[in-house]
């Protein structure tokens, strides 16, 4: 009999961006042009997406993106692993 890894948890992120009006704030110029790259299974996954958005846009020193640990908001109180129920 095969022994199979144990799943590793899904740990939810999001990967979005967009222009911001001053660079030293985070307010977005316009919400409705929100880039919404996308939402990833691990940090990892959401660092490799958010690296190759903001490499794309390296000229605009106004855009921004940002890695959100979605995680962390679904379940507050797990210390960031996600809690099993």
């Amino acid at each position: 009999m095969s022994k199979r890894a144990a799943p590793s948890k899904q740990l939810l992120h999001l990967v979005f961006g967009g222009e911001i009006g001053r660079l030293d704030s985070i307010e977005f110029k316009n919400l409705d042009k929100l880039d919404i790259v996308g939402i990833y299974p691990s940090y990892a996954s959401a660092y490799n997406a958010w690296k190759a958005r903001a490499q794309q846009t390296v000229d605009n020193a106004h855009m921004r993106y940002f890695i959100v640990h979605l995680h962390r908001l679904l379940d507050p109180g797990s210390g960031g692993q996600q809690a099993t129920r």
